[in-house]
């Protein structure tokens, strides 16, 4: 039994859960993050976008990264809410939420109500004290982690209502995608050329289709060509490795398949617009 190779980076800000008095407010403001908001009692109004909505003890806020919101009281009473901002570096999932129009998701609504076990979870008493362990913080990503699957079935399942034909097409560029992540292993370990075509002909040779179907799927579902993903999958490695000091620059090059260092050192600059050498006194880790 194989298991496809798993390479997705979760990053949690700011989670907190605050009851506040009901001449409370927070001015318009906005973040790179996505955010979940979770009622638990009273009412608030959220203005997003300058558009009111009005939430009540279990709706469910879904705020989108640039989305310009702010918050008070929606009667003049307290209310207590529970919040998580978060990204993720999984293309399909950040492409399935950039689908979505709607915001406030009720409390009975599916979405709502799936998530809302998960949500339990991480607002146990002992949650926050003990996500200040490093158990503590593997349990909580592994909470969120849970939070987000159920996210993904309700969200796929009832607000985007895929037709077989749409749902084909993710479940095509879905497999293209673990595609490309096996030969980025392939290249990894076996010190495969990194700079060469990245095999997109192969696989859509190997999936019956034509290599422009195949980009043009790819890109409706990811948003970005199969080039631009491989150069990304290419990137996340050599930044994995440049912060590990045990490797010298010219053996990360080596393991990228690069001919020599100076071409891997051009190409690393043309992504971050930093040597690989000044990428690594900034992010090197401790032994």
């Amino acid at each position: 039994m194989m298991f496809p190779d798993v390479k997705t980076t979760l990053n949690l800000f700011g989670i907190h859960r605050r009851k506040v008095a009901g001449d409370w407010s927070y001015p318009p403001h906005e973040h790179p993050q996505y955010e979940i908001n979770y009622l638990l009692e009273g009412h608030q109004t959220m203005r997003v976008n300058g558009m009111e909505y009005d939430q009540r003890a279990g709706d469910l806020l879904l705020l989108r990264p640039g989305d310009v919101h702010s918050s008070r009281s929606g009667d003049g009473q307290p209310f207590e809410y529970f919040c998580i901002h978060f990204d993720l570096d999984d293309r399909l999932f950040l492409s399935l939420l950039g689908r979505m129009e709607q915001t406030l998701f009720p409390a009975a609504s599916p979405i709502a109500r799936k998530i809302r076990p998960a949500l339990g979870k991480m607002m146990e008493p002992d949650s926050a004290a003990n996500a200040r362990s490093v158990a503590g913080r593997m349990r909580l990503q592994s909470t969120v982690f849970e939070l987000l699957a159920q996210l993904w079935d309700a969200v796929s399942a009832e607000t985007l209502q895929l037709s077989p034909q749409s749902y084909g097409k993710v479940e095509l560029a879905h497999e293209i995608a673990g595609r490309l992540q096996g030969l980025a292993n392939q290249t990894f370990r076996k010190g495969k050329s990194g700079e060469e075509p990245y095999g997109i002909r192969e696989i859509a040779a190997a999936l019956g289709i034509s290599v422009s179907y195949c980009n043009r799927i790819f890109r409706e579902v990811y948003g970005q060509s199969p080039r631009a993903y491989w150069s990304e999958l290419m990137l996340h490695e050599a930044c994995h490795l440049l912060s590990d000091p045990r490797y010298t620059v010219q053996t990360i090059s080596a393991i990228l398949g690069y001919r020599d260092i100076a071409h891997f050192s051009r190409q690393f600059k043309r992504w971050t617009g930093a040597a690989p050498s000044d990428y690594r006194k900034q992010h090197s880790r401790l032994e």
